[in-house]
């Protein structure tokens, strides 16, 4: 952290390293780009699995609690994405005026556990379109039946092989992946979708109630939707940084996360409440796509789809993964922090194998997630918007005992308003009239805003250097 960030105008985006800030000059994504590049986000089984959990609240609930909380989830989104345009720095680096040089390790950890656990998710949905493969192909017991387990191990594991393959290849190449992958998944909704509404119809839909022992309530399902939607906030300026364009970074990046989301979880909502209505029968553990494309009979072609984009899904997460873990310790290389955030993952991805359920792991995953990553983020949006009104000093944010640098490296005051926004976040949940309302994640983001904000402004901590 001793060397100086620079700015130099006479070097390309690739060349530029995770703290420097690119000039304008060199920053060539558009709006369409930024525009794109939120929908391929939100364009993956994560989203559509989403889309399926929160069906146990029913299509009217869901549906109207997945528009509000994203809009407001992505409109946080926008703001971030505003700093990465302005400053031009990429995320876990701008923590660093809000938390200390030092500090600024609580995110990046925080973002390293989160892509970790995407990973598994992503993992754990494609192994069991594996298993379903390999029960069309050789017989082999379905998962969720006796012996069932072994096919899906079995693809856990070659899902991981398919990720270290995927991660090795170079960015091009996994960009050129990812392209492919989302134009085969959309292809697979549509598809899905007719096949779904052939089966039943809108009205159905609409009018089917979840039993009572498994409804899902508004306020579990915004917590729900909000832990996923906020973990692409902390990523919204690395993204930004390469565009020059105020509007691309704020209003097309709003629009594309949205678009995706709402694209995707609809689906999942559809196709999981119109796989109850046909079937006569609803279980919350099996919303994820690789189930519902089995019961509806979309056979072979179908699965192979999800796998391959769960693939290129987690061949993003894995390197955000490994990119945190890099930043955080210089004594591993990129390659290794990717062999290990990778292997993690695998690991991760045999939790709901032995211990639990995948619905109950992701939803805890999702509650830790909200549980986190809320006040860290209520963090350093007012303390680049509110206290240090929009002006951060790039130079200083590599500087030992520079105007980041507070207390050794750490400002206290964001790490304790920090861990008061966690015990808020866990006190509103055991309030039922907050909790099974509306919710306990922004409540707690507000919370944490306002004590973080009084605690600078009390103490006058304004990023003074120390002596």
């Amino acid at each position: 952290m001793a060397q100086d960030l620079k700015a130099s105008g006479n070097k390309g985006p690739a060349e530029f390293g995770r703290v420097e800030s690119i000039p304008l000059a060199h920053r060539r994504m558009s709006n369409w780009d930024l525009f794109a590049t939120w929908i391929g986000a939100n364009a993956n089984n994560g989203t559509w699995y989403i889309g399926g959990v929160i069906a146990a609240c029913g299509f009217l609930t869901a549906s109207t609690t997945l528009v509000i909380v994203g809009l407001i989830s992505y409109a946080l989104l926008a703001v971030a994405s505003y700093m990465g345009y302005r400053t031009g720095v990429p995320a876990m680096a701008l923590t660093r005026a809000s938390f200390g040089l030092r500090g600024s390790f609580i995110p990046s950890v925080i973002n390293v556990i989160q892509f970790i656990g995407w990973a598994a998710v992503n993992t754990f949905i494609a192994a069991t379109s594996i298993s379903y493969i390999f029960g069309e192909l050789f017989g082999w017991p379905l998962y969720g039946k006796p012996g069932g387990t072994f096919g899906l191990i079995v693809g856990i594991i070659i899902m991981s092989i398919l990720h270290l393959l995927s991660i090795s290849v170079g960015e091009k190449s996994v960009r050129m992946i990812e392209r492919v992958g989302i134009v085969l998944v959309v292809i697979f909704v549509l598809w899905e979708s007719v096949v779904v509404f052939q089966t039943v119809s809108f009205h159905d839909i609409v009018s089917w109630r979840p039993p009572h022992s498994l409804r899902m309530s508004s306020g579990v399902a915004a917590d729900t939707l909000a832990a996923f939607n906020l973990a692409w906030v902390t990523a919204a300026s690395d993204f930004s940084r390469f565009t020059a364009k105020k509007s691309a970074a704020t209003t097309y990046s709003f629009l594309g996360a949205n678009f995706g989301l709402f694209w995707f979880a609809f689906i999942g909502l559809f196709a999981t409440i119109g796989t109850a209505v046909s079937l006569n029968h609803f279980d919350p553990n099996n919303s994820d796509p690789s189930t519902v494309a089995a019961k509806l009979g979309l056979g072979i072609i179908a699965l192979l789809v999800i796998v391959l984009t769960s693939t290129t899904a987690n061949a993003v997460n894995l390197m955000s993964a490994g990119s945190a873990l890099t930043n955080m310790t210089h004594r591993l290389s990129l390659n290794v922090s990717l062999w290990i955030v990778t292997l993690t993952a695998t690991l991760v991805t045999f939790i709901p194998v032995y211990l639990a359920s995948f619905l109950d792991v992701f939803e805890t995953f999702l509650d830790g997630i909200g549980m986190f990553l809320g006040p860290e983020i209520a963090i350093f949006l007012v303390d680049y918007f509110f206290l240090k009104r929009k002006q951060y000093q790039l130079g200083e944010f590599t500087k030992v005992r520079g105007a980041y640098w507070y207390t050794h490296g750490i400002n206290w005051l964001a790490v304790i308003s920090w861990i008061l926004g966690v015990v808020s976040y866990w006190g509103l949940k055991q309030v039922p009239a907050i909790a099974n309302t509306v919710g306990a994640t922004f409540i707690a983001m507000a919370i944490t805003a306002v004590i973080y904000w009084f605690l600078m402004r009390a103490t006058r901590s304004r990023a003074v250097p120390a002596k």
